[in-house]
Formats: structure tokens, C-alpha cells, sequence
């Protein structure tokens, strides 16, 4: 005895015109289905199971019969109740139907149609340029992001303490990933950079930041070393050589025309500064910090003449630090050398004529202060002063060649000149022959007058 039963063999035999069917096959057949049957049961079981349910789906047989490689059941799926209709047809089995609903034709008609699907399409955006965010639609405008802090307030206990949050919350988690390779090549560079002894490897290092043009993602690295570097060497006994290598890393990685430094110029002029009008670089009584603050003066000039449109008023700041320290008298004479480097480098003849000039005769008081110029050492770094100031007067006669005086004045030259810029300038410009007469004229013109 079988729970299924064999007339619905012999009526499914029927429908596929099979009309004759023994018995006992019919019996055999029915047993056979009752087995394949409780087989995909059993498996639908295990998916309800799988998926923590206690009602069967019909999505569980579907699952059931591709696991026991059975083609599957064809048809539409009903996410609605299913509701079954009975008839009976004169004596024997009823039969059974799903009932339909019934729609009427005019709601069918008059219903919305469904909205169209979108085509697929891909856009893209910059998220930053150059390490600036640019104003587009996906990018928060500025005034959303003034109200996001920059710098978490845990991410700082002091900051904690003034907001009062407890400190003992968890570090943030991101990080910018380098990889292995650009690690130990900034290990690297570090390193023989810094050593006195192998001069080789320092110029290899040198050579590979000046050609190299995968190394971005060490900008901000490198710039925070340099930074290190100078805060910590200009005490120390080996300054010098110190701030001569971390400022030929800087220039190298200048004169790299594959990296764009516009967004750290901000960051390096501040260590480039204190290397070019420091009050004091390196031991007392060794005037090679000069060469030390002519390199800055070239990375400053470099630096403020190729970022000059992306940092907007980068010259104008740089001529008024280096001019108030030159007008300083609390300075040291090796700083005021290096603002005259420093003016000389930023602007050339323009500012030369119109910060340095005008300004000499009150800057001879200094050059003649005997409480400033108190020794031989002293006395060399006026020297090296008073050259710089020649150099520097010497880019007005580049500039004209052809100096001639305006009008016939019967006063003498150097009589005019020592009332524009003092004596003791005086005396050292003319002692300089038909060169110095030259570059007198070009200081005293009134072409070249901004006062």
C-alpha cells in the first residue's frame, strides 16, 4: 500500500496515450514516485533548515532540485496566497484549480504606466587635484566642510582635555598606506644622505630625487624630514653639512619636473627661511653658513618664481621678512647677509631699487655700530655684508647698462651719493674704479629714485 495512489499513474498514462497499463506496473510506478518524491522533500527540508524557517517554500524545492541535478520546475513564482477550487465530476476523485483573480479591463487600461528603467552610464570625478578639492557637485561645498573638524579631537589628548572628552577612547584607524618598496626607499635616501663619509651614495641619492617620478606619495614624507632636520641641526655641531644636504634634497626635489610641490611650498619655506636669515647656523666663528644661506636663497628664488600664480602673494611675504630682517639691528650680521641674498633672489633690480636703496642710508648706522662690530670675526661678516650690498646694487647697472646721469649738476658724484646712502657706502663704491663710478651713477639717477 502506497500513500500515492496508482489511478493517478493510470490517469497520467492516459493524457500521454498510454491506454493499456498492467496492474502491477502501475502499482511499481507508483511506489517509484512516492520514492523520488520524499527524495526531494527531504532535500527541500534541509534548505528550510539552512535558512532557520519552519514553513516549506516553493523556492526550497526549486533549491532541492537543482542539488540532486533534477531539472527544476518551470513556471511564474506568486508572491500572493495561493487559493484552490474543487469540482466534482460525477463520481471518483475531485479535481482541484487555483483561482484567478478577476481584473477588470477598464482599471487595466487606465493604470500608470511603470516609469522607464535608466540607461546604465558610468561618470567620473575628481575627488583632488594637486591635493586641493575642486568645487564639483559630488564634492561638499566649503561651507560643509567648515563644519567638519580637520583634526579629530581624539586624536589628541591635550585636545580632549580642552573639549572634555575622556581620553580613553580607541586611536583612529586610518592610515596612508606605502608600499614596501617606496618604505625602504625613503630609508634609504635618508640615510645616505646623511653620510659623511660615502659621498657617492649621497650624490646617487641626490640624482634619483632630481629624475625619479614615482615617488609622490613621499612628498609629504620628505617634506616633513626636512622640516625635522633643519628644527634639530642648527645648534648642533655637524649644522653645516646637515643643512647643506637637507637643502639639496629640497632643491633635487624641485628641479623634479614629473612632481608638483604647490601644495608643500607653504611647508618648506618656513625651514628654507631659518636657514637663509637664522640668527646663528652652526658653531660660533665659522663663516661657512654663507654658503649654507646662498643655497636657501636659490631654493627660496626657484621656489617663489615657479609656484608664484598657485601661492598668490608668496614674493611680496618673502620680501617683507627678509627686509625687516635686514632693518634689524638686534640680528646678526650673517642674518642680515642673507635677507640681502634673500631680497636679491626673490626680486632682482625691482627690489633691489625699491626696498634695498632707500633703505641703505639708515642701514649704515648698523655698519658702523662699533658695539655690533666688536671683533675680526665681526669685521669679515661687514665685509661679506657690504659685498652682498654690492652685488646687489650691481643688478641695477645689469638691468641698464647704459647709465647716464639725468641733468648737468655741478654737484660732485660722491658728494650726491653719500647724501642717498652714507659715507661709508660711498667710500667703497668709489674705490671701485670706472665700475664703481658706474654703479654710483646708478644709484643716484632719478630714473631709479622711488622716494
Amino acid at each position: 500500500m502506497t500513500l500515492w495512489g496508482s489511478d493517478s499513474v493510470k490517469d497520467v498514462a492516459e493524457a500521454v496515450g498510454v491506454l493499456n497499463l498492467n496492474k502491477e506496473v502501475t502499482a511499481r510506478l507508483a511506489q517509484d514516485v512516492e520514492f523520488r518524491v520524499a527524495v526531494v522533500v527531504e532535500e527541500a527540508l534541509k534548505w528550510m533548515r539552512k535558512a532557520k524557517r519552519n514553513v516549506l517554500w516553493t523556492q526550497d524545492i526549486s533549491n532541492a532540485l537543482r542539488a540532486l541535478d533534477i531539472e527544476p520546475l518551470y513556471g511564474y513564482e506568486s508572491t500572493r496566497a495561493l487559493k484552490y477550487g474543487e469540482a466534482s465530476l460525477g463520481p471518483g476523485q475531485p479535481i482541484y484549480w487555483l483561482e484567478d483573480e478577476e481584473l477588470e479591463l477598464e482599471k487595466l487600461i487606465n493604470a500608470p504606466l511603470p516609469k522607464v528603467p535608466r540607461e546604465c552610464s558610468f561618470t567620473a570625478h575628481w575627488l583632488a587635484v594637486d591635493g586641493q578639492q575642486p568645487t564639483t557637485a559630488q564634492n561638499p561645498t566649503a561651507t560643509e566642510s567648515r563644519g567638519v573638524d580637520l583634526v579629530a579631537k581624539s586624536a589628541n589628548p591635550y585636545l580632549q582635555a580642552m573639549a572634555g572628552i575622556d581620553s580613553s577612547g580607541t586611536k583612529p584607524l586610518v592610515k596612508h598606506h606605502l608600499s614596501q618598496e617606496l618604505q625602504l626607499y625613503f630609508e634609504r635616501i635618508a640615510s645616505s644622505a646623511l653620510s659623511e663619509d660615502q659621498p657617492e651614495l649621497r650624490a646617487a641619492a641626490l640624482a634619483s630625487l632630481r629624475s625619479d617620478g614615482g615617488i609622490s606619495q613621499l612628498l609629504p614624507y620628505f617634506v616633513s624630514w626636512i622640516s625635522e632636520k633643519i628644527t634639530h641641526a642648527t645648534s648642533s655641531p655637524n649644522a653645516i653639512f646637515t643643512l647643506t644636504t637637507v637643502l639639496s634634497i629640497a632643491d633635487a626635489l624641485s628641479r623634479n619636473g614629473t612632481l608638483n610641490l604647490a601644495a608643500y611650498v607653504p611647508s618648506l619655506i618656513p625651514g628654507i627661511l631659518t636657514c637663509l636669515i637664522g640668527r646663528n647656523l652652526g658653531p660660533q666663528g665659522n663663516n661657512e653658513h654663507f654658503s649654507v644661506r646662498r643655497l636657501a636663497a636659490s631654493l627660496l628664488a626657484r621656489l617663489s618664481t615657479k609656484y608664484a600664480r598657485s601661492s598668490s602673494g608668496l614674493k611680496p611675504r618673502l620680501a617683507r621678512t627678509c627686509l625687516r630682517c635686514w632693518l634689524d639691528p638686534k640680528k646678526s650680521l650673517g642674518a642680515h647677509w642673507g635677507a640681502l641674498e634673500g631680497l636679491r633672489a626673490i626680486g632682482g633690480a625691482e627690489i633691489v631699487r625699491k626696498l634695498v636703496v632707500p633703505n641703505l642710508r639708515a642701514y649704515e648706522e648698523i655698519l658702523t655700530d662699533t658695539a655690533i662690530i666688536d671683533g675680526s670675526t665681526k669685521a669679515e661678516e661687514r665685509d661679506e655684508v657690504v659685498k652682498a650690498i654690492l652685488e646687489a646694487l650691481a643688478t641695477l647697472v645689469e638691468e641698464e647698462p647704459d647709465v647716464q646721469m639725468n641733468g648737468h649738476s655741478e654737484e660732485p658724484l660722491g658728494a650726491k651719493l653719500s647724501a642717498k646712502i652714507g659715507e661709508y657706502l660711498t667710500e667703497r663704491i668709489l674705490s671701485g674704479g670706472e665700475k664703481g663710478e658706474q654703479l654710483a651713477k646708478a644709484v643716484i639717477d632719478d630714473s631709479y629714485d622711488d622716494i
